[in-house]
């Protein structure tokens, strides 16, 4: 099934969800801080908006609040923003490699680990 495509503030939602498990919306509302916190109706819109995606759903209801949960994971939802940069750059990871080491955003424990990913990768596909 294709991921749906979140937006900032839809992800940002999802990341409530990821961290602490089933929310009412007031509690994902919560989870933002304070000076930036949108308001309730805008969480709520987006809330079922994301629900018409199905990327959360209705888990129960307690009196008058919906509880959701996150149906979309967060390493799909990860590689779908990843593979959509990608697609920006034609589908070239160079330009984002050269990026993230002109930063210096890329650590010598990110390579040896992306070095083991692609020797378990290689391993798997002789088996």
């Amino acid at each position: 099934m294709a991921q749906p495509k979140l937006s900032k503030l839809e992800m940002q939602i999802m990341e409530a969800l990821w961290s602490r498990g089933v929310c009412s919306i007031r509690e994902i509302q919560e989870a933002f801080p304070e000076p930036s916190r949108p308001a309730y109706t805008t969480i709520q819109t987006t809330v079922y908006r994301m629900e018409a995606k199905k990327a959360l759903r209705r888990v129960k209801k307690i009196s008058n609040a919906h509880i959701f949960e996150a149906v979309v994971s967060r390493d799909a939802a990860q590689g779908r923003l990843i593979d959509d940069l990608l697609a920006f750059f034609g589908g070239r990871t160079q330009p984002v490699m050269c990026h993230l080491i002109e930063t210096g955003r890329l650590t010598l424990e990110d390579v040896r680990q992306a070095e083991k990913a692609v020797k378990e990768l290689r391993r798997r596909e002789k088996a």
